[in-house]
């Protein structure tokens, strides 16, 4: 349906409400409530008259900031189909209303609070639409980042600081489950700073989270106050929640069941590989040693199939087992295969400061399955502890050491594809990056789910979207560019604490305090800029720290709005710190920054991105800026799923449907035709 029929329906069936509640008024045994409709309704329809012209100016312009042609998808697309459907919601519920609303069974004061609820969030995206207006005249044609130093995004970050959370838009498959992630992690904040260890949180707050599945006004209120008011150490122990015993033993059992599920650890030895450019000579690859020398690195070590090397004692003495899978399950044969000629190595999300390959192995014994290649998932280590190049450091060692013990993993790495989500795909890249400066043999193929190729403090229409998701928040994504950047590192950690997953609790309960303070505040500005903050340098161990903070006293000069309109504002005090370090602009942290000598010596890079993702710009603008150059590309845009749909993917059709296309473009670089001998790089046995 096209948006300006939707606009004229809507128009239409508001009179229609408007009309048949004049009518029945003096009937009315609840005046007030009807008073407060027909207000409800006339907003709505002055919205949609402000709203329409904004619209219409998106859909003439937003197909210049499209890949190409065949690949729709881009921040302002996205900010335009979220307006629709918030349209057609609205225009289902007054289509509602205008049958009912003179029936005698029709409940006045709940229609009137819904239909309430929807305009509130027409008027909070509204303000989006205009904030993304701004960008727009402002920013080079075909650019979706302000390319403008400080001020732009800075009077941005002010605003996200101050209007009001109000509206989702994702899959209707999946709203029942994020409702419900919304649900545990207010109940979960809600007995976080009480003497429990995090599985105990978890069941004192089962039993009270009964109240804010019946309140909204309460669950709202309580989400505000930890969106803006919990620390870091509470986001990483509520998304670590996954990597329990309890929970994981829950989803290993709807999971596939593999042959070989083992934890690997990779002592700390300097590698000799050969040179890519001439086999003949070889490079020597030292362990990681940011921050606190040489460590050695974990990873998990996936096959639904046992492989030659996979049972032979010299990695079995780098092995722990992790459930039955070793025990070889019934319908399994014991006979050893073949190595593969293929091998997956994986990075895993979670901004840098939390979650395993545990958190990911779900999807990622699926993926061993499907394509019947063994996979290696690195566990490295997590910020705020470990900052860059820490993390970096770990997986491009891990690389190494995959291609010269390629044997024991059960492949010959004739071909290997590097895969991640998120942070990891991120990761992805910068170790191609390394390699390919390093001189050593690059991936064959790399596969990025939702990456973050811009840790910078950028604006782009994409994220204003970090306004209405409640699975990243813009202070959420401050706190994680914070942490990896090293700005918010207070101690150095032995390497061996920070690698197991005994101390995951540990450092769980460390990286909560300064995650929550960042999203609770943040949400808690969406609602009043009356209260103010004042800005404030903050010290490190390392020396004073260049974060910037923003408080919401007064909209200033802002000039976003027309005068007229203002956008609801947030009830709650707020002070939001904006990274600014020069490692956010390190190539190595910010790929979409790295020079053409970098992104040239690249593999075939394929991104699938999702619509409703903050970092959906990131993925376009990354995907534009290597086909400029000629270098080998595929961008795949899937619709209305968050960030993080990877780690859902056993939940919807839609999930599943976005991960069989990750599957579909691993094959893809596992099946490329074959390089001319004298260029093919093999594996190091």
């Amino acid at each position: 349906m096209d948006h300006k029929d939707v606009f004229a329906a809507l128009q239409m069936v508001c009179s229609d409400v408007i009309s048949a509640l004049n009518g029945s008024r003096n009937n009315s045994s609840n005046a007030d409530a009807t008073d407060r409709l027909l207000g409800v309704m006339r907003q709505i329809q002055e919205h949609c008259r402000a709203v329409e012209p904004l619209i219409t100016g998106f859909t003439a312009v937003y197909h210049h900031f499209d890949l190409d042609a065949q690949t729709p998808g881009n921040g302002y697309r996205t900010l335009v189909k979220v307006v629709h459907s918030c349209i057609i919601h609205i225009l289902q519920k007054a289509r509602y209303i205008a049958s009912n609303c003179t029936g005698a069974f029709f409940r006045m004061d709940h229609n009137m609070a819904e239909m309430d609820a929807y305009c509130s969030a027409l008027c909070q995206l509204r303000a989006l639409l205009y904030l993304a207006q701004v960008l727009l005249n402002d920013n080079a044609h075909g650019q979706l980042y302000s390319q403008e130093e400080g001020g732009l995004s800075e009077r941005f970050v002010r605003e996200y600081t101050s209007i009001l959370y109000c509206f989702t838009g994702f899959s209707p498959s999946l709203r029942p489950f994020l409702q419900t992630v919304v649900i545990s992690m207010v109940s979960f904040g809600e007995n976080y700073k009480k003497q429990q260890t995090g599985l105990g949180i978890a069941a004192l707050s089962f039993f009270t989270s009964g109240k804010y599945v019946v309140d909204p006004e309460l669950r709202g209120t309580e989400f505000e106050r930890i969106t803006q008011n919990l620390d870091m150490q509470f986001w990483k122990t509520f998304w670590n929640l996954t990597e329990t015993e309890l929970l994981s033993s829950l989803t290993r059992i709807a999971s596939t069941v593999v042959q070989v599920n083992v934890i690997l650890t990779i002592p700390a030895v300097s590698l000799s590989l050969p040179l890519a450019s001439d086999p003949s000579f070889s490079v020597s690859m030292n362990p990681p040693v940011a921050h606190w020398g040489p460590g050695p690195v974990k990873v998990r070590l996936i096959s639904h199939t046992l492989r030659q090397g996979q049972d032979s004692a010299e990695l079995l003495a780098l092995s722990r087992p992790e459930g039955p899978q070793l025990s070889l399950p019934g319908g399994f044969s014991r006979q050893t295969a073949p190595l593969s000629p293929c091998l997956l190595v994986h990075f895993h999300g979670g901004g840098f400061v939390a979650q395993t390959s545990k958190s990911h192995e779900n999807y990622l014994k699926s993926w061993s399955k499907d394509l019947n290649v063994p996979i290696l998932s690195v566990d490295y280590s997590l910020a705020p502890e470990a900052p860059f190049p820490r993390a970096l450091e770990e997986c491009f060692y891990a690389y190494c050491w995959a291609l010269k013990n390629c044997h024991l993993l059960g492949s010959t790495a004739e071909r290997v594809c590097l895969v991640g989500d998120s942070a990891g795909g991120n990761l992805c890249i910068t170790v191609s990056m390394r390699a390919m400066s390093h001189g050593v043999r690059v991936p064959d193929g790399i596969v990025a789910a939702y990456p973050a190729t811009l840790l910078t403090t950028d604006a782009s229409p994409s994220r204003l979207l970090t306004l209405i998701d409640p699975l990243l928040p813009l202070s959420v994504l401050y706190k994680c560019i914070d942490a990896y950047a090293g700005m918010s590192c207070q101690s150095v950690q032995p390497a061996q604490q920070l690698d197991t997953l005994a101390a995951l609790g540990q450092d769980t309960v460390k990286l909560l305090t300064n995650f929550a303070q960042g999203a609770t505040n943040w949400f808690q500005t969406l609602l009043d800029p009356k209260a103010a903050s004042s800005s404030s340098s903050t010290t490190s161990s390392n020396g004073p720290s260049t974060s910037k903070s923003h408080s919401v006293e007064k909209p200033q000069e802002v000039k976003e709005y027309p005068d007229n309109f203002e956008p609801l504002r947030s009830r709650c005090l707020v002070d939001i710190q904006t990274p600014c370090s020069p490692i956010m602009k390190n190539p190595f942290v910010s790929p979409l920054l790295a020079p053409d000598s970098l992104l040239k010596g690249l593999p075939p890079v394929h991104i699938v991105a999702s619509a409703l993702d903050a970092l959906l710009d990131d993925s376009v603008m990354l995907a534009k800026k290597l086909r400029n150059m000629n270098q080998p590309v595929t961008l795949t845009v899937v619709e209305d799923l968050p960030h993080g749909f990877l780690s859902l993917f056993q939940l919807s059709k839609e999930t599943q449907e976005a991960s069989d296309i990750c599957v579909k473009r691993i094959r893809e670089v596992f099946q490329q035709e074959e390089l001319p001998a004298d260029q093919r790089q093999p594996g190091l046995n």
